[in-house]
């Protein structure tokens, strides 16, 4: 770590991290283009699929035909900020715990959790400008989508994603964490994406599913990353709806970041360092 950032207070250090995060996925331009291209490509091919289902399900999941396009768009826009897929901090974070390079993080005068929810946030940032904002406008371009046209309503969505990425953050950090006890996390990697593209909503939206299924999908933390910000956007949430959908966010973001901390707590003390 850079004298510059010893010599700071906590609060700086962090917006300092922040900041150099932002600006180091900012120059990956190539690797950006084609995340903006793909979720544009992909994009298509859910919008038509979902226009092709709704044409013989009108108001399935409580969405019109506007909505459920809009919510296809909506995931594509959030689908790097929020990490819907994995990556992000989380497998430099395994590979520096596997390689022993923890021990050197461990040494720094920061917390280890928020030093990376602080490279997460820049890293976030970049994404919902870089990679976001084209499909979406794209989306809005070719197709109807249903999008408000109360700023307020802008601001509480804005809200919602910064929760979204706190939630997604903290889920990403505990599967992280786990290379302190696993000699190969791939594994734990793996189904963590797969649970999170299905209890997301980046398939569906959580309200198709029915019964039982639908009713627990739609209180796990994955919906917080991606049905609450995408029905506060669509005000399927609206006033008090808004409120209680940002407090869920909050009450995961509160719980999962807790159980980080006692991992982290676990692990340190445990200090196993695999392959160093």
């Amino acid at each position: 770590m850079s004298v510059a950032l010893r010599l700071r207070r906590p609060s700086g250090v962090y917006r300092a991290v922040a900041a150099g995060s932002f600006r180091r996925y900012a120059t990956y331009r190539v690797a950006t283009a084609a995340g903006v291209l793909t979720n544009t490509v992909f994009g298509y091919v859910l919008a038509y699929t979902f226009i092709a289902l709704w044409a013989e399900r009108p108001q399935l999941g409580g969405y019109d035909q506007a909505q459920a396009v809009t919510f296809v768009w909506i995931g594509q826009a959030l689908i790097g900020a929020v990490a819907l897929l994995g990556g992000g901090f989380q497998e430099e974070l395994h590979e520096r715990i596997r390689n022993g390079d923890i021990s050197i993080d461990l040494y720094r005068p920061v917390d280890l959790q928020l030093w990376w929810l602080a490279f997460d946030m820049g890293r976030a940032a970049f994404q919902l400008l870089g990679r976001g904002v084209v499909p979406m406008a794209v989306g809005a371009l070719a197709f109807e989508l249903r999008l408000p046209t109360d700023p307020a309503v802008w601001l509480l969505f804005l809200l919602s994603v910064w929760g979204a990425v706190v939630v997604g953050f903290a889920i990403r950090y505990l599967v992280g964490l786990s290379a302190f006890w696993m000699l190969d996390g791939s594994g734990v990697l793996m189904l963590s994406t797969l649970v999170g593209i299905f209890a997301s909503g980046m398939l569906l939206p959580l309200t198709v599913f029915p019964g039982v299924l639908g009713e627990v999908v739609r209180w796990l933390p994955w919906a917080a990353m991606l049905q609450v910000p995408a029905d506060v956007l669509l005000e399927r949430r609206a006033g008090g709806s808004a409120v209680t959908g940002l407090v869920f966010q909050a009450g995961w973001a509160v719980v999962l970041l807790f159980a980080g901390r006692l991992a982290q707590s676990a692990a340190t003390r445990r200090v196993v360092v695999q392959g160093g």
